[in-house]
């Protein structure tokens, strides 16, 4: 299985460095020096990570064969995908991988039905589940343990507590 794990910003001075926007929560496991990683688009990878370094709250890399600014230059936007054996799962138990939360179920508290998760959502703020609801609406759920306190993969469900508005307008104009 293949998981984008970073995708690749501006360049960083003139010896090839990138900044990097980290999309994994084992940047450490997934971009350490040596990793080979795919690209979308294909045609600019497979890239091999020489050196990595952390520069004012920054992952910058360097990769193998990029040696010069016009290099990094040319990799901006790319996203860098990790093969990822699809049984894997993250060390900490409060974390989880794309693939295990789309398609789950997404009801409250007491039951009622809301949706199937479709993706994740990886915005600078937070993480958002897009759900596609039985109207074929899709609603946008803040992925923190205030509103998803509870995720049940064998259940195939996800329990939200959604604040007043976050699932009906109506309930927003009160």
């Amino acid at each position: 299985m293949q998981l984008v794990v970073a995708r690749i910003g501006r360049a960083h001075g003139i010896k090839g460095e990138v900044t990097v926007e980290v999309r994994t929560d084992e940047p450490e496991l997934r971009l350490g020096p040596g990793a080979v990683l795919h690209t979308d688009p294909a045609e600019r990878g497979p890239l091999k990570i020489a050196t990595g370094r952390v520069h004012s709250g920054r992952l910058l890399l360097r990769f193998e064969g990029v040696s010069d600014r016009t290099g990094a230059e040319e990799l901006r936007n790319t996203l860098l995908i990790a093969d990822v054996d699809p049984d894997e799962t993250p060390e900490d138990p409060e974390e989880f991988y794309d693939h295990q939360l789309v398609d789950l179920d997404v009801v409250t508290q007491d039951g009622t039905a809301v949706g199937r998760i479709e993706e994740i959502a990886h915005t600078p703020g937070q993480d958002l589940l897009v759900v596609k609801r039985p109207d074929d609406s899709e609603v946008l759920i803040p992925f923190v343990n205030e509103i998803v306190p509870e995720i049940d993969l064998e259940e195939q469900r996800v329990v939200i507590t959604p604040p007043p508005g976050l699932l009906d307008d109506e309930e927003a104009a009160r």
